[in-house]
Order: C-alpha cells, then structure tokens, then sequence
C-alpha cells in the first residue's frame, strides 16, 4: 500500500481521532508542550510509534516548513465505492447529501470542498478519474483532517455516476454562473447531490445536461465569480441552512487553519 505524509497539528489529530487510515509513524518536535501533548497520548494510546525530530528533520520528512511541529507517515487514502456510498444516507436514516466535482483541478480548492463538505454534513463527495486532482496530500492537507471521515467515490465517467445517482432518488443540483435557479429559493431538503464545476470552465455541457436543476449564486458586486471553494462553501451552507441546525457551533473566535 503506498505511504503519504500529513502534517499540521489539527491534520494529524484528526487522523488520530478517526481510527480511519494506519498510520505507521508520528513524528514530533522535540521538547515540543501543549497541542503536540495530546498528539503523542493518542498515538501510544492507538500503539503508533513516536519518534522525536529537530525542526528541520521535520522539515524534511514534510518537504514543507509548515508542519507545526508533528508529522504522520500513513497508508495513502482510499477511494470508496460509488455503490456503498449510496448506502450512507439510508444506514444513518437521513437525507442524501452528496457533493460531485467536475474537473477540479487544484488539490487546495478539492482540499477545501471537501473540508466544507464535511462540515456540513455531507455523506460522501463524488469524483471523475481523468482530469481531477485526487486524494493527494496536498489535497488531505487541505482538507484539515475531512478526508479521515468524508468518503470520496471516484468515476470514469461522471455523468454516468451523476446518473446512477438519480436512479436512487438523489435529485442532481448543477452549480452555475448566471442563469440557474437562484440557491436561496430552491429547496434543498430532500435527497441532493451539489454538483460543482471546474476552476476555469464550470460545469461541461453534458454534466449540466444530466442535472436535473441548475442553481446560481446571487451577487451583488462587481466581481464575477466565487471559485468552486468559496462557491461550494455557499451552497453546503445554504443545504445545511435549509435543513435545520442542530449541529455544533463553529467557533469563530479562532482560527479555523
């Protein structure tokens, strides 16, 4: 199985809490105190070895400098399989909200989707194989430990998926600039699936084609366009709005890197 590397203390303790991924190593600054504690209880908790490094040993094994102090060696992340991730709302007797990305290119955009997505509930997010960056650990940085919990189907054909998705009474929502339906007056409480564009073109014509509605964003300023993150980020929200609180409350008053 091949290994990636994640570093970054709210990564890592993600990683830690899931029980998801194997992680074979975790390695830590030396003297390091506080948040770093609670990194090295859970992973002798879980039996994972903890070596101690120099900050430019970390540097090295992370090939970034912005590893905050820790860094994991783990079995890469896996794809799951479009049939079981159909299954998730039903197990858990709740609304199917699924997220599909058409051609996303960059690992810190799918990174943040995914992030978002997982936030707001959603149960799984749905890929194409040719022309999306994958499960990368770019991307898994990105994501600040959302991949450890968020199951992600990868396609060879996304329309095809888009339609087997239909076939189990997910209504498909396209994402578009312009003409849509504007997100604030659909409804968004039943079985969906946000289907967003890439960072340059948008959603190809035959993945519009195969959605059933096509939302837009309302804007009032000058600028023309979100990226597929902050765009994706409305809309998540805009679903999570529709279908009630209830959830925990995000703390703002601290950064959320």
């Amino acid at each position: 199985m091949a290994e990636g590397r994640i570093y970054g203390r709210n990564p890592v303790l993600e990683l830690l809490r899931a029980h998801g991924r194997r992680a074979d190593e975790i390695a830590v600054l030396a003297g390091a105190r506080g948040p770093l504690a609670e990194i090295v209880a859970l992973a002798r908790r879980a039996g994972v070895k903890v070596s101690y490094r120099t900050r430019e040993q970390l540097t090295a094994i992370a090939g970034s400098d912005r590893h905050q102090g820790v860094v994991a060696r783990v079995a890469s992340a896996e794809y799951t399989d479009l049939a079981a991730l159909l299954e998730i709302p039903g197990a858990r007797r709740e609304a199917a909200f699924f997220v599909a990305l058409d051609q996303v290119q960059d690992p810190r955009n799918f990174g943040a989707v995914l992030r978002t997505a997982e936030v707001f509930g959603a149960h799984g997010v749905i890929v194409p194989k040719h022309h999306q960056v994958g499960l990368t650990d770019a991307a898994a940085r990105a994501a600040m430990g959302a991949v450890e919990y968020l199951p992600v189907a990868r396609e060879t054909n996304l329309v095809n998926a888009l339609e087997i998705v239909k076939k189990a009474g997910v209504w498909v929502y396209g994402g578009v600039v312009g003409a849509g339906v504007p997100v604030w007056g659909a409804d968004l409480t039943g079985p969906l699936c946000l289907v967003l564009g890439s960072e340059g073109g948008g959603l190809r014509p035959l993945v519009a084609q195969a959605c059933d509605v096509l939302l837009t964003i309302p804007m009032r300023g000058k600028v023309g366009s979100l990226n597929v993150a902050a765009a994706g980020a409305v809309l998540c929200y805009e679903v999570a709005r529709q279908r009630g609180a209830g959830g925990k409350v995000l703390d703002l008053s601290k950064s959320q890197a």
